[in-house]
């Protein structure tokens, strides 16, 4: 290649330089015949997108040499890289002539250029990888998404429901006025409307299902398994051998054979006498010509049933044969659901034989005995002729909850070897005193709280659930309840609440349900609607007196701290934190209570458990006996 020549441009009258200086690169003949050969092997690297900016730019090329323009071409030399020195820099030939360009002939050129395509596939790879997460992420929106608005339509619907039954019954029983709360107050059939039983799933199932809420039940789990080995490895340590025993359980669910012989009684009364009470008294109220002394001598019968044969019966058979305290609260457990089981059949069936008393139709209303057999298995305490089924029964979930409850038993008893028994056989060798009383309370925090956990999850979730599910039936909302679905920030979940009051509500739907509709709303009808503080008031009565009546029968002592609990903060608390209060402060001060309220229970309630069996009440005087 001959030696390059190099003109300097001259300068203007002004003193300006007119141009840069330009360097003249000229090839020898053959450098230019390997050029041309080099672009048409390099042409069709060209894609047709390039070919038509390459013609669009031929056609300003006597434009750009009069401007003296360079105009770049990247030329990339495949074939004659071995005519370069690999270690030379890259050769770049600049000129404003239409035939020349830049040109990049070394290996660098080429690991750019692989690098380059590594990087595209890399980009391609990762964008198809996110795609397809997208893809996942997606439908799984979509499942919550349709779960959660099927769940809003089914509250919307229950909401209109009951706020149509709320304009009814005011369009029958007016306004009470003061000219009308004079008048003798005529006893009508209550309104037959009530709740909507609609086809959902339990709340834990569905959070169950997300990997986030299923770890902290995998905690409970772990946390199990170390209360186990604990035990196994103190028993090793003190007695030198495996002791695997259980003797706080088999004694706590002792006599159960008479614990069995007493519910078959239960339910077989149960089963009987108020459908054929019931059916003597809605067949002859029709044609009788004293409907009101036939009404109060069936409901005397029907009254001495509930007083004597589930009121008394099962509390006198647990107190003459000694029940432990398990085998106590199967029995007054049952006896309390089969009362408000009863007292829901009945209620619901009065009002149609009061209406078929004034139609022409010559069928009594008594549903038939199969409805009322099915009422008193289903998990609900509000009697319907049908309810919402499933079509099928999962036999694998219901083994799966009888398990989690057989679990969730282990569980407790875990927790009284290790946390509980502990504590109050050291408490009980010492002085009483403030000091020991505050420190028995804090720690009882702890273990009551795991067992108000495990009474919950063991029974409204899983004991409630197996039995749905093997009745197929539909309506699983047994712990969750809703207070308007357009107001949804207030936190439907009992764990979730704000306030005391949306926690009443929503801590036990099964049995907040009977009080709303049969006390509540029963009190407002009866005495009218200016009268909602007693009401609300009388709820909590009954609601706190069968909660220690509960507690008395099967702990064999009156000791009435869960009743002042109830009747005194619980009302205070209700009003206090009421619907209006919202934030995460006010949810952590709900909890905070809650837990202390669990603590004082189970201290003072297992203090006085000790007491009863360790002191000698003939050495006590009437402080002491007050004090436990």
């Amino acid at each position: 290649m001959a030696a390059p020549r190099e003109k300097t441009a001259g300068r203007t009258p002004g003193g300006r330089v007119s141009n840069t200086t330009v360097r003249d690169l000229t090839m020898s003949e053959e450098d230019h015949r390997v050029l041309r050969s080099r672009r048409l092997i390099s042409k069709p690297l060209v894609t047709p997108e390039k070919e038509d900016v390459i013609r669009r730019s031929d056609g300003d090329r006597p434009l750009r040499s009069m401007t003296n323009v360079f105009v770049p071409l990247l030329v990339f030399d495949l074939q004659s890289e071995e005519k370069y020195n690999r270690n030379s820099s890259p050769l770049l030939y600049f000129s404003s002539t239409p035939g020349f360009g830049l040109h990049i002939l070394s290996d660098l050129t080429c690991a750019f250029l692989l690098t380059g395509f590594m990087d595209l596939e890399h980009v391609i790879n990762r964008k198809m990888e996110l795609k397809r997460k997208a893809e996942v992420l997606k439908s799984e929106l979509m499942k919550e998404v349709d779960i959660h608005f099927n769940e809003f339509v089914n509250n919307f619907i229950e909401e209109s429901t009951s706020l149509e039954a709320s304009s009814a019954s005011g369009n029958c029983y007016p306004a009470n006025s003061e000219k009308d709360g004079h008048k003798v107050r005529t006893l009508k059939p209550p309104p037959d409307h009530g709740k909507v039983f609609v086809s959902r799933r339990s709340l834990l199932d569905e959070l169950f299902e997300v990997n986030h809420f299923r770890t902290i039940y995998h905690m409970f789990i772990a946390l199990l398994i170390l209360f186990i080995l604990s035990t196994v490895v103190v028993d090793c340590i003190d007695k030198n051998r495996l002791v695997l025993e259980f003797d706080l359980l088999f004694y706590a669910f002792g006599k159960f054979h008479i614990v069995f012989s007493t519910w078959i009684c239960m339910f077989l009364s149960t089963l009987i006498v108020p459908y054929v009470l019931l059916n003597m008294w809605a067949q002859g109220y029709k044609t009788s010509s004293h409907r009101t002394i036939r009404s109060l001598f069936y409901g005397s019968l029907y009254l001495a049933f509930q007083m004597l044969g589930l009121g008394f019966c099962p509390a006198y058979i647990v107190l003459q044969h000694n029940l432990p305290p398990a085998s106590r609260f199967i029995v007054i457990l049952e006896q309390v659901r089969m009362i408000m089981k009863v007292h829901s059949f009945i209620r619901e069936n009065i009002p149609r034989v009061l209406s078929f008393a004034k139609e022409k139709s010559t069928v009594v209303p008594v549903p038939q005995v199969t409805q009322y057999l099915y009422f008193l298995f289903v998990p609900t305490l509000i009697y319907r002729d049908n309810y919402p089924r499933n079509p099928s029964i999962r036999w694998g979930y219901v083994a799966t909850k009888f398990a989690q409850v057989l679990g969730c038993l282990f569980y407790a008893y875990y927790v009284f070897v290790r946390l509980c028994i502990p504590l109050f056989r050291n408490i009980s060798q010492e002085p009483f005193s403030l000091r020991v009383l505050v420190l028995c309370i804090f720690n009882s925090i702890l273990p009551g709280v795991l067992i108000l956990f495990l009474a919950f999850f063991a029974f409204l979730h899983c004991w409630l659930n197996a039995f749905a599910e093997m009745l197929r039936f539909a309506d699983r909302m047994f712990y969750k309840g809703i207070i308007n679905p357009f107001l949804t920030s207030d936190g439907i979940d009992w764990w979730n609440s704000t306030s005391f009051a949306n926690y009443y509500r929503t801590w036990n739907v099964v049995v907040h349900d009977w009080l709303y509709y049969y006390a509540y709303r029963d009190f407002l009808w009866f005495f009218g609607r200016r009268f909602k503080a007693a009401a609300m008031l009388s709820v909590f009565m009954v609601s706190a007196v069968v909660h220690e009546y509960a507690l008395g029968i099967c702990f064999g002592f009156f000791y009435p701290v869960l009743f002042i609990l109830f009747m005194g903060f619980g009302m205070i608390f209700n009003f206090i934190l009421h619907d209006r209060r919202r934030g995460p402060i006010w949810n952590v001060i709900m909890w905070t209570s809650l837990f202390l309220g669990q603590g004082v229970l189970l201290c003072l309630y297992s203090q006085e458990w000790y007491a009863q069996r360790h002191c000698s009440l003939s050495n006590l005087t009437a402080p002491t006996l007050f004090l436990g």
